[in-house]
């Protein structure tokens, strides 16, 4: 569609339809014999009425990230309404995160929600949802490093979508969650990894961007030097002599 003649700005709404053989008196309830859904809205049928009378129209308004929202979406561009810039919605920007589909990214966002100026840094996030260390320390001496208590719901959800991304092969978190397993323990890599998702949660709802993977050799580039050398002495360790050089381009 070259040049818009129309903008429709309204709603759009899926209307869930019953029929029964006749209306209910008060207080009775009827069993329906069908069931269907129509696309409507008021902004949406004013925007249909216009294509189909000829003009060149577009529609402006807020749809869902499930079916119905899809389907008002595929129904408008059926009708010649341009429709299909749209922004990808929290719930699909979420599910692109390894580890996390699309009923974790909704009982996370749930929970959360979209506004995150209430958590004034990623830090403070991770603390209300209980995925740091508790505050356990006497007399100079750190006594347990056990998670504190947090939402349940979240953390619940975070620790299974953890264990998924940390199976999920040439991603940044299962290379987080390795590298921490040798040195802490499965339990406590895979809470890392969770704290980890919800930093990158935060980041992507508070600045509005898109999900983008660090990559599996994320660390490797990270610590070149300290890798190098950790291998040389391992090889030395072994019995061998080592000498490298820098490679050219």
């Amino acid at each position: 569609m070259s040049e818009v003649e129309v903008v429709i700005v309204g709603s759009l709404n899926m209307d869930l339809v019953v029929r029964a053989p006749r209306l209910p008196v008060p207080g009775e309830t009827l069993l329906g014999r069908t069931f269907s859904t129509v696309p409507g809205g008021k902004g949406a049928n004013q925007a249909v009425a216009a294509a189909r009378l000829g003009a060149r129209t577009a529609m402006i308004g807020c749809i869902g990230d499930d079916a119905f929202g899809r389907q008002l979406r595929d129904g408008l561009m059926a009708d010649q309404v341009a429709a299909a810039s749209t922004r990808p919605g929290a719930v699909e920007r979420l599910t692109e995160i390894p580890g996390i589909g699309q009923t974790g990214a909704q009982i996370i966002l749930a929970e959360i929600g979209l506004d995150m100026s209430h958590f004034p840094s990623a830090a403070h996030l991770i603390s209300w949802a209980g995925l740091c260390p508790r505050n356990d320390e006497s007399a100079g001496k750190r006594r347990s490093t056990r998670m504190r208590n947090g939402a349940p719901w979240l953390k619940t959800v975070l620790i299974q979508c953890a264990w998924a991304a940390a199976r999920t092969k040439g991603c940044y978190f299962q290379s987080l969650y390795h590298r921490l397993r040798s040195r802490r323990g499965a339990k406590k890599a895979i809470g890392a990894v969770a704290a980890s998702l919800l930093t990158t949660i935060y980041h992507m709802l508070k600045n509005g961007t898109l999900y983008e993977d660090l990559g599996p050799n994320y660390f490797d580039q990270k610590a070149k030097e300290r890798q190098a050398m950790r291998l040389i002495n391992r090889l030395h360790t072994l019995g061998y002599q080592v000498h490298i050089e820098q490679k050219t381009a």
